[in-house]
């Protein structure tokens, strides 16, 4: 791997720290909900190596999505309970994702959910480079990283028709809204109709008329805090469904 995909790695770890930071401040010293740092954090893990793609150009290859995934999953290790509480600045930085309603799963929900998008997305990746359409991969992952990332602020601002779900290793009942999840709804429309040209005509009916509604009984169903397998196995699977039936 070329040196310069190792300083995207670094300078992209530094400026995620640091706005893990700023929004354990934010919750520390105003108050600010949880819900709403979180999903600054989100968007920042989502943008932030598209922006650094502008700056520091590589190769891309299943090796370095293999290893920029590994190298985000391994950098939550700095939440552990003994050195967020031995290390101030880890602490604050924890505290923008840790919803008091997840404790005290927290970390175990984070890790694992990361771990199982990442089983998830490389096949599908590799898969859909190999018959020549990687870029279709960008509508799972636009699907989460903008539909579900604002699904839980309009939720909480916005959201008036709950409905309950449950979460891993927990019987504990979490509320979201029909609201929230019609962000999902939304970006697999938008999505789809961005990556118009990738499809043939009856391959992007076919997408309109499952991908939106797939991706969002997904994120519905899925387990608290664990959206992002859920989204892009279901709509990782109906791509290459519609790809090869249709």
């Amino acid at each position: 791997m070329s040196s310069t995909f190792v300083i995207h790695q670094v300078v992209l770890m530094s400026l995620l720290l640091c706005i893990y930071y700023a929004s354990g401040q934010l919750v520390l010293s105003t108050g600010i909900k949880v819900n709403y740092t979180r999903k600054i954090n989100h968007f920042a893990i989502f943008f932030l190596p598209l922006a650094l793609d502008l700056v520091f150009t590589y190769q891309k290859s299943t090796s370095t999505k293999v290893v920029a995934l590994l190298v985000g999953i391994s950098s939550l290790a700095i939440f552990v309970k003994p050195l967020r509480e031995r290390i101030r600045a880890a602490g604050v930085m924890f505290v923008s994702f840790d919803r008091p309603e997840d404790r005290p799963h927290t970390l175990l929900w984070l890790t694992t959910q990361y771990l199982a998008a990442a089983v998830v997305i490389i096949p599908l990746v590799a898969y859909l480079s190999s018959i020549g359409q990687a870029k279709l991969a960008l509508i799972p992952v636009l699907i989460n990283g903008l539909g579900d990332g604002l699904a839980e602020p309009v939720g909480v601002r916005f959201g008036r028709t709950k409905y309950r779900t449950r979460a891993l290793f927990s019987d504990k009942l979490y509320v979201r809204s029909i609201e929230g999840s019609l962000c999902v709804f939304a970006f697999g429309v938008l999505s789809i109709v961005a990556l118009r040209q990738s499809f043939t005509t009856p391959q992007f009916v076919a997408a309109l008329a499952i991908i939106p509604i797939a991706t969002t009984l997904a994120e519905a169903w899925a387990p608290h805090t664990w959206d992002t397998p859920f989204i892009y196995g279901v709509g990782g699977l109906a791509l290459v469904g519609i790809l090869n039936f249709t």
